[in-house]
C-alpha cells in the first residue's frame, strides 16, 4: 500500500484548514457574545454546534502542528473586568 502524502504542499494546506476553523471558532465566539445565536438556533443546538467547531479547529490545529488558539477578550467588551 503507498504511503499517505505528505510534504511541503499538504503542509500547506493543513495550515489553511487551520486557519479557517480558527476563522469560524472565532465567529461563534462573536454570535455568542452578541448574542445573535439566539435567532438562529435553540441553546441546545447551538451548544453542540459550538463543540463541533471547536473540536475542529483543535483537530485542525494538530495536523497542521500548531497549538489550538485561546479565544481571546475583545477590548469593547465592558463586561470583563480586570481581577482586583
Amino acid at each position: 500500500m503507498p504511503a499517505p502524502p505528505s510534504g511541503p504542499h499538504l503542509q500547506f494546506v493543513t495550515r489553511r484548514w487551520h486557519r479557517l476553523a480558527e476563522r469560524r471558532l472565532d465567529y461563534f465566539v462573536g454570535l455568542y457574545r452578541s448574542g445573535r445565536w439566539q435567532h438562529y438556533y435553540t441553546r441546545e443546538h447551538f451548544a453542540i454546534r459550538m463543540l463541533d467547531v471547536i473540536k475542529a479547529a483543535r483537530v485542525w490545529a494538530e495536523l497542521a502542528g500548531q497549538p489550538p488558539a485561546q479565544p481571546q477578550p475583545r477590548a469593547d467588551d465592558d463586561r470583563l473586568r480586570p481581577a482586583a
